[in-house]
C-alpha cells in the first residue's frame, strides 16, 4: 500500500493529516478492506521522509476513531470500514441560550446521525470549566469548547491535544494558527453593527448598554470596548447600566442595547405599561437574533452573528480537521424597535 500513498510535501496541510485522510479515502473507495494490514510506521516514515512521531500520531488518531487496530509485534490493521460512526464529540458551552441552541442544532445536523455528540455547560465557573475538560480527556476524539471568560484560559485548553480541539465563538489570542478557532470579533461586531444603525440611534438622546452582570449571561469585554468606541467616535451620549432591574431605568427618547432574554421581555412590558411605542418613544436593540425576535413587539432590531452558519462551519472544520483562525461575521438587522 505504501507505494500508492500520496503525500504532498508542498501542501500547507500537515503530513499526519494527509496520511489520515488518505487512509480514510482508501477505506471508503474499497482499496483497503477490513482486516488488511497497513504499512509499518518505519516503512511510511522512511518512504516519505516523515518523522516516526508524525506517522504514529496519524495511526493513533485512526485507532481512536476505531478505524485501525494494532497487534503487538504484528503491526496495524484496518478494524472498521465505517469511517464516520466512530467520531465522538465533546461540546462545552457556557449555557444553552436560544442562539446557542441554533448553533448546536446546526452543528449536530451537519455532523450527521452517525456522529455522537455530548454537550456540557460551565456557566462561567472556571473550576467547573477546568474539571469538565480534565474529567473528559481521552474519552472523546474531538472537543468543541466555548471558553466564555474574560480571562486567559489557554493553560486549561492546552490540556486538549490541539489536533482534537475546536475553539468556538471566542478567540484565544495566545494560540497560533496550528489551532482551530472559529470566533466572533466582538469589538468589531458591535462597532460595525451600531455604525450601520447610526442614523436610527441619533434620533435618541442617549444610548445605554445593559450588561446584566448579575446573571449567567456573559458580556465579552470587546462588546464594551466596541460600544464606547462607537459612541465616542460619533459624539453620542451613552451610559452603561449593570442591570435592568427597575422600571425607572427606562427613559423616554432614549435607546437601549440589551443582551439577556429576561431583560428584553421586561423592557417590552415596561414600555407597554407606559404606552411607549418601540421605535418612536423609546429605542431597543437586542444582541443575537432568534426567530422570536422577528415577530416579538412587531420586530426587534438586532446585531447578530449568523449562528446557523457558525454551526455548519464548525462541523466542516471538525470533519475536515481544518486549522487556523476564522471569523464568523455578524450584521445589523433593522426592525421596528429602533
Amino acid at each position: 500500500m505504501k507505494d500508492f500513498i500520496l503525500i504532498d510535501s508542498q501542501s500547507s496541510k500537515p503530513k499526519y493529516q494527509q496520511l489520515i485522510e488518505f487512509i480514510i479515502d482508501s477505506i471508503e473507495n474499497g482499496n483497503l478492506a477490513r482486516g488488511q494490514q497497513l504499512p509499518s510506521i518505519n516503512e511510511v516514515a522512511q518512504t516519505f521522509g516523515m518523522a516516526r512521531m508524525t506517522v504514529t500520531k496519524a495511526y493513533d488518531e485512526l485507532r481512536e476513531r476505531g478505524l485501525v487496530t494494532s497487534h503487538h509485534g504484528k503491526g496495524f490493521y484496518v478494524n472498521s470500514t465505517d469511517t464516520r460512526s466512530q467520531l465522538n464529540v465533546f461540546v462545552l458551552f457556557d449555557s444553552l441560550t436560544p442562539y446557542k441552541e441554533i448553533l448546536y442544532d446546526a452543528l449536530v445536523a451537519a455532523l450527521g446521525e452517525s456522529v455522537t455528540v455530548n454537550i456540557f455547560f460551565h456557566h462561567h465557573n472556571i473550576k467547573v470549566f477546568d474539571n469538565l475538560i480534565l474529567n473528559n480527556l481521552g474519552h472523546y476524539n474531538f472537543y468543541v469548547i466555548m471558553p466564555h471568560f474574560n480571562q486567559d484560559v489557554s493553560e486549561i485548553l492546552s490540556q486538549i491535544p490541539k489536533e482534537k480541539l475546536l475553539i468556538l465563538d471566542i478567540d484565544v489570542p495566545s494560540f497560533g494558527d496550528e489551532y482551530a478557532i472559529l470566533y466572533q470579533d466582538f469589538e468589531q461586531n458591535i462597532y460595525q453593527g451600531l455604525s450601520e444603525a447610526k442614523d436610527l440611534i441619533m434620533k435618541y438622546q442617549t444610548l445605554s448598554l445593559v450588561l446584566s452582570s448579575k446573571s449567567f449571561q456573559y458580556t465579552p469585554v470587546g462588546i464594551i470596548n466596541g460600544f464606547k468606541k462607537f459612541c465616542t467616535e460619533y459624539g453620542i451620549a451613552f451610559e452603561i447600566i449593570p442591570d435592568l432591574e427597575e422600571e425607572e431605568h427606562l427613559q423616554k427618547d432614549h435607546a437601549y442595547l440589551v443582551f439577556r432574554e429576561n431583560d428584553l421581555v421586561r423592557f417590552i412590558n415596561w414600555s407597554n405599561k407606559k404606552s411607549w411605542k418601540l421605535g418612536r418613544d423609546i429605542g431597543l436593540i437586542s444582541y443575537d437574533d432568534t426567530p422570536i425576535k422577528e415577530i416579538l413587539a412587531e420586530g426587534i432590531s438586532v446585531i447578530s452573528n449568523d449562528f446557523h452558519q457558525m454551526g455548519l462551519r464548525a462541523a466542516e472544520m471538525i470533519t475536515e480537521r481544518q486549522k487556523g483562525r476564522f471569523i464568523n461575521y455578524c450584521s445589523f438587522i433593522k426592525r421596528n424597535s429602533l
